[in-house]
């Protein structure tokens, strides 16, 4: 290979380089920086404001994420990043005698020769960087999880328990008990609405992570996939702009605000029933 010896990211020639960038010559750029594509958008639990609280859903194929060695067409090969490395930076070639500019009237051959160079260099940095990327995106997405498993588990169940209660308020057999039913429905919205924010306290850290890493090239489940959790296809996030009441629209509700949204439906219900039929408590 014709490239001098600067430090390069994540690479090795022909397969013997290492996984990460550890030369001092590297200028650490923080997490703030980001390639500047367009931003993903595969985010199904969006609506248009009209349904109930979210519920589970099938789980999506997993698909490869990151980890494996990445194998460069010009033969360089990228061991799998942590993601907890110093993202990799280009290092300046400006002032390397052996990489600056030359006339191709001067000396074509040199002229292409560091033309060439240059450009291998700057493509394998920005491999690199969106590698890096993936790999921060999903040790991050691990840290954010912890327990959200469980406490979407537990929204299911208590939501299950108050679509329960409301029906049974449908049935013939509830008149005989009013008061005594409405009591159980109400229970069952405080357990709801508590189980739904229990469960937003790590949709927000999920959807922070997320907004974080809006411009890399792995999508949002996928990298729920990568970092081990497939099922979270199923899981209401929001965009973080609706946890911090940011959503003026109210096209992106939360999970706690679902819930409130149907509380109030069926208060309402209940109102309009006893105003209806004469039914007191």
């Amino acid at each position: 290979c014709l490239l001098p010896p600067l430090p390069v990211p994540a690479v090795c020639r022909y397969g013997q380089g290492r996984g990460e960038p550890d030369s001092p010559d590297h200028q650490h750029i923080g997490r703030g920086h980001r390639a500047q594509q367009q931003p993903r958008h595969d985010h199904p639990d969006r609506d248009d404001g009209d349904r109930g609280p979210p519920g589970p859903v099938p789980a999506a194929e997993p698909d490869a994420g990151p980890g494996a060695p990445v194998r460069l067409r010009d033969g360089y090969t990228f061991r799998p990043y942590t993601g907890r490395e110093p993202e990799p930076t280009e290092p300046s070639t400006h002032t390397d005698p052996r990489l600056t500019y030359v006339p191709e009237d001067q000396d074509e051959q040199e002229h292409s020769l560091r033309q060439k160079a240059g450009t291998l260099l700057s493509d394998m940095y920005h491999r690199a960087r969106s590698l890096w990327q993936e790999a921060a995106y999903v040790a991050d997405l691990k840290d954010a999880v912890q327990d959200a498993p469980a406490r979407w588990k537990a929204y299911l169940k208590a939501r299950v328990t108050l679509e329960s209660a409301a029906a049974y308020l449908r049935t013939p057999q509830a008149s005989t008990e009013w008061p005594s039913a409405v009591a159980r429905l109400v229970d069952a919205q405080r357990a709801a609405a508590t189980a739904a924010a229990a469960f937003d306290g790590r949709g927000q850290a999920i959807a922070q992570v997320h907004r974080t890493y809006l411009y890399a090239d792995l999508g949002q489940h996928a990298a729920l996939m990568a970092a081990g959790y497939p099922e979270a296809t199923a899981w209401h996030i929001a965009d973080i702009d609706g946890y911090d009441g940011y959503d003026g629209w109210g096209l992106d509700r939360t999970l706690a605000q679902h819930v409130d949204r149907l509380i109030k439906e069926q208060d309402d219900h209940l109102t309009k029933v006893r105003r209806l039929s004469g039914v007191t408590d």
